[in-house]
């Protein structure tokens, strides 16, 4: 996990993405893919919670952290992902599921990759 206290520009500029406040957040799945959560701070709330702490176990919508108005999350998942969501689709924390982890040796889907994870980056 790690952490950048940062600036406060509009979330939704691409320069939010490496100055604005921030949380990044790498967790490891029990079949060993990764996944990446960040939080950044917008420029109108200016503030982002994240509960969690080195080692820590989450389970599958499991809330962790909090953004304020006008704030971002990004997702970065593996590339067997099966989405289910697509561009314009309205999201809400732990509620909308976004993917589905496959198993990372084959193409069949693999229960044990969303429960369970540990916070490891």
């Amino acid at each position: 996990m790690k952490y950048n206290p940062g600036k406060f520009f509009a979330a939704f500029q691409e320069k939010a993405s490496e100055e604005n406040e921030q949380t990044e957040i790498g967790m490891t799945t029990s079949t060993g893919q990764k996944i990446i959560f960040t939080q950044i701070a917008g420029i109108i709330a200016r503030r982002i919670i994240c509960n969690l702490k080195e080692s820590d176990s989450v389970t599958k919508g499991e809330r962790f952290g909090m953004i304020r108005f006008g704030s971002r999350s990004d997702l970065i998942i593996p590339k067997n992902c099966e989405l289910k969501i697509k561009i314009g689709d309205h999201v809400a924390g732990g509620e909308t599921e976004i993917a589905f982890l496959k198993s990372p040796d084959s193409n069949n889907q693999d229960n044990n990759d969303v429960k369970s994870n540990n916070v490891e980056y």
